[in-house]
């Protein structure tokens, strides 16, 4: 059951343009196939919902650990030449360029699941952990990968703003300004991001950190429920002040709705969330570049 947070109390609703709707989508990690099946959800949703505009925002973290990481990148670039599309970048997008540049990174990029999105390229990553392999495997990937996909890799902005909504992959560091945020924490953070009950700037839609459903707090929503583990990859659809999740396409039923009914901030008196991996202390550091924020 959805309750009303006690953490925080707004003076009014974070709210979108009339006449625009977003629809997020959380984390999706090589799931092919649960992309395929989201982006039918939402063709579905919008035939029910008219709306003048809509948009689809991508939270990050296509790649690694799911099977398809390949063939995930292809269905995106394929739903962009038909919708409007914002594809932000997530942490594990920071690696494949990193082990292009630098090969022997691949320890790190590894234990995150990068041999699956190596894999899924054609490649046959050994276990050796000489530098000279590290670099013929990155060699390999750089002829493996399609242009359009390293395009796609090396264009992907931080963050997206909406009206009073501000996307991004991770979440922002609070009693920081949105403009003065670094790459580092849009990417990775987590606890002090998590843990903060007051408002921020904006009401912040991000993934990152795997909970059980979409976790609506009255300053934040979070949407990666661990698709690449739970077989759940998760939709909010934002219209005005109303922040709804989708119901997943294989629960429909005839008559069904397609949006959960009567969703409200939860309490929860603790973070509801899977437990997760830390960040590797190798995490690419530095601050935000000048155009990687996008605005609307």
């Amino acid at each position: 059951m959805w309750k009303r947070s006690r953490e925080t109390k707004i003076s009014r609703k974070a709210s979108l343009p009339d006449g625009i709707r977003v629809y997020a989508i959380g984390d999706i990690h090589g799931r092919t196939d649960l992309l395929t099946l989201q982006l039918a959800q939402i063709e579905a949703d919008a035939s029910l919902y008219l709306c003048a505009r809509s948009i689809i925002v991508f939270l990050g973290d296509y790649i690694d650990r799911g099977p398809d990481s390949r063939g995930t990148i292809d269905l995106l670039l394929a739903c962009a030449r038909l919708r409007e599309v914002v594809f932000l970048k997530g942490n594990h997008e920071t690696f494949i360029r990193r082990f292009l540049d630098v090969p022997e990174s691949l320890s790190d990029w590894r234990s995150l699941g990068g041999l699956e999105t190596l894999v899924s390229y054609g490649l046959r990553p050994s276990l050796s952990q000489r530098s000279g392999d590290h670099k013929r495997l990155s060699q390999e990937l750089l002829a493996a990968l399609p242009p359009q996909h390293l395009s796609f890799f090396d264009s992907l902005p931080l963050s997206f703003t909406c009206g009073d909504f501000f996307f991004v992959h991770a979440g922002i560091r609070p009693e920081i300004a949105l403009r003065k945020q670094t790459e580092d924490d849009l990417l990775w953070i987590r606890e002090d991001f998590l843990h903060h009950g007051s408002p921020f700037e904006k009401f912040v839609v991000h993934g990152h950190t795997p909970v059980n459903e979409p976790d609506v707090r009255s300053n934040r929503v979070n949407i990666d429920t661990g698709a690449f583990a739970t077989g759940r990859l998760s939709c909010v659809m934002i219209e005005g002040p109303d922040i709804v999740p989708l119901v997943d396409i294989r629960d429909w039923t005839a008559g069904s709705r397609t949006r959960v009914k009567d969703v409200q901030a939860k309490h929860d008196d603790g973070i509801a969330a899977m437990p997760w991996r830390h960040r590797s202390p190798q995490a690419p550091q530095g601050a935000m570049r000048q155009g990687t924020m996008r605005h609307l």
